[in-house]
């Protein structure tokens, strides 16, 4: 009997940067959002992205069969159904700041995941003696601006997911603890009028929320308040809200975190606390693995975590419960009640 095994899986994952790469370049070039009045043909698309001919068929083609775009009959290119509504920019569903960021920084980081295996350290500016991720995002406003569109487009699935799922009849207030953008802010307290609403974040974030929340129509029941978790406490809600916030930090951080807001919540309130929670067993959501690689790449230490580790931090922190609850793709919430 001959072996039906094949290499492709491997070869597949192993060449895989090819087509991220190439997904990330449609995006920094505008591709989806050139067709987002409709499809295109080769030469409209090659002379509005700057294309040069000899790479322009190959490239719209790579993305074709990437599945990332489509193409008619009559030649012409068009954005999938997906990309159309989260990679056009002209949309407000657009998610691509995350991707941006990624292009922008990422990308060449991982390069170093090698060394930061065998090390243990950043991989990112840090590495040759700059400042940390935090430090280098906040210290260019048009990096910040770009990393804080990426939150929201990382952090509006999940937070869509978690205004539907959330008891929030049982609450009057919220405040997003590191609310970037304003993305999960704004998507919660527009499904829930009856909701005041408070992001919370460094000062330099202040004009990026404020102009989102005017944009959403909501700067009559969104405020900003501006404050360094680390360096005193949390405002005051019934419902505080961690989103991709707790992975950043190292294991006395977090629980430094749990502890804060514990203290500024009112007996009955609840702390929510979402990431990409890695599965208990630890074999199932891969993103969250590797997410918990990129905090070894970007930060000095960071991790993601799963739900069963969440739950003990909480409780050992005086929640007296905690409960673990999918969100979207492969991001989970944890639920502590005070």
């Amino acid at each position: 009997m001959s072996d039906a095994r094949t290499p492709e899986k491997i070869m597949q994952l192993g060449w895989g940067f090819w087509g991220s790469k190439a997904l990330l370049s449609a995006v920094e070039l505008g591709v989806f959002t050139a067709l987002g009045g409709g499809p295109r043909s080769l030469d409209e698309l090659t002379r509005q992205l700057k294309l040069h001919p000899r790479s322009a068929r190959d490239f719209l083609d790579a993305l074709v069969a990437l599945g990332v775009l489509e193409r008619g009959e009559d030649g012409l290119y068009a954005n999938t159904p997906e990309t159309g509504l989260f990679l056009d920019k002209a949309k407000p569903s657009y998610v691509g700041g995350i991707l941006e960021m990624a292009n922008k920084r990422l990308y060449r980081f991982w390069d170093g995941l090698t060394e930061a295996l065998q090390t243990g350290q950043p991989q990112n500016e840090a590495k040759d003696g700059g400042e940390d991720l935090f430090g280098a995002i906040y210290a260019d406003p048009v990096i910040l601006e770009s990393f804080l569109r990426g939150m929201t487009g990382v952090s509006l699935p999940a937070a869509l997911a978690m205004a539907e799922l959330f008891p929030w009849k049982e609450a009057a207030s919220f405040v997003d603890v590191g609310c970037a953008q304003g993305g999960a802010t704004a998507a919660i307290a527009a499904a829930h009028p009856h909701l005041a609403a408070i992001g919370f974040d460094l000062p330099a974030v202040q004009p990026v929320f404020e102009a989102y929340v005017k944009e959403k129509g909501l700067e009559g029941r969104v405020r900003f308040e501006a404050g360094d978790f680390f360096a005193g406490g949390l405002p005051a809600a019934d419902v505080i809200i961690m989103g991709h916030i707790l992975h950043d930090w190292n294991l006395d951080q977090k629980r430094a975190l749990l502890a804060k807001a514990y203290a500024a919540l009112p007996d009955g309130g609840r702390l929510i606390v979402y990431d990409a929670i890695i599965d208990d067993e630890r074999r199932h959501n891969a993103f969250g693995l590797l997410m918990s690689l990129n905090m070894l790449i970007e930060t000095n230490g960071g991790f993601d975590y799963t739900g069963a580790d969440c739950v003990g931090w909480m409780k050992e922190a005086g929640f007296r419960e905690a409960i673990v609850q999918p969100l979207a793709g492969p991001d989970s919430m944890v639920i502590g009640t005070k």
